[in-house]
């Protein structure tokens, strides 16, 4: 007899009616690939990092190797050629960026959703990052480097004039 109400009782539950709307699945598609990003962020770092750690040997250590003076020659070349003036900055500046750039959208992801409140004209723009080390760890390096680079071109410009 238990069973038999037990039953009945089953049959005359209200189900909660779903809508398929309501309940979209979001799939946050990145605009680039992160572990492709983060290889081709490396590449675009180490000639700015060797430069660096050249300066670093150089000044620092007094080390007067060949393959830290190459560096040093091979730059104030490229300075005192006419058309290729444009390659200190190119490499030592624009690489950064362009790996801060590139990282940073394989690790954000933008939305802009309808608000399912009262007012129907209400958005609702959401931007998602996702935790990815060797991106973020890329994104710091490559900071950094146009930080040391911006405040000696600061200091180099303070000092000639006075």
């Amino acid at each position: 007899m238990k069973e038999d109400e037990f039953l009945k009782q089953m049959e005359n539950l209200k189900v909660p009616d779903v809508e398929p709307g309501g309940h979209q699945k979001i799939v946050k598609m990145a605009i680039m690939n992160a572990e492709r990003s983060a290889v081709l962020g490396v590449w675009l770092i180490v000639l700015p990092c060797y430069f660096l750690m050249c300066v670093f040997m150089y000044y620092h250590f007094h080390m007067h190797l060949s393959w830290f003076e190459a560096m040093f020659k091979l730059v104030l070349s490229l300075n005192k050629t006419p058309h290729m003036d444009f390659m200190g900055p190119l490499v030592l500046v624009v690489l950064p960026v362009i790996c801060i750039i590139i990282n940073a959208l394989s690790i954000t992801h933008f939305s802009v959703q309808k608000n399912s409140t009262d007012q129907s004209k209400v958005k609702e723009f959401n931007i998602t990052i996702k935790i990815k080390p060797l991106n973020i760890l890329l994104i710091l390096v490559s900071l950094a480097i146009l930080c040391i680079f911006i405040s000696f071109a600061m200091t180099e410009n303070i000092t000639i004039k006075n």
